[in-house]
């Protein structure tokens, strides 16, 4: 268990390395189109559907999220936001 947590923190470490890296070079950030439903709660335990737009949301080229900003490749395969 405690290889593995060490692994994980050599990897984390690795991974940030290289995303600043890639910052200092001018491509360690990158920008994802996402669209949002926004689902609205009706009577009898029905839920309405609508669409909330598209927008660009910045996000980090690398295997974790870093500042603050998702990494690229979660959101390409995540490319809609349910808002409740």
């Amino acid at each position: 268990m405690a290889g593995l947590i060490v692994a994980l923190v050599v990897l984390y470490v690795c991974d940030w390395a290289v995303w600043q890296v890639r910052v200092v070079r001018g491509g360690g950030m990158g920008s994802v189109t996402m669209s949002s439903i926004v689902v609205m709660p009706l009577k009898d335990n029905k839920e309405e559907y609508d669409w909330g737009g598209t927008e660009s949301v910045s996000c980090s080229r690398s295997l974790f999220p870093q500042a603050g900003d998702d990494a690229c490749w979660w959101l390409r395969r995540h490319p809609v936001v349910y808002e409740r």
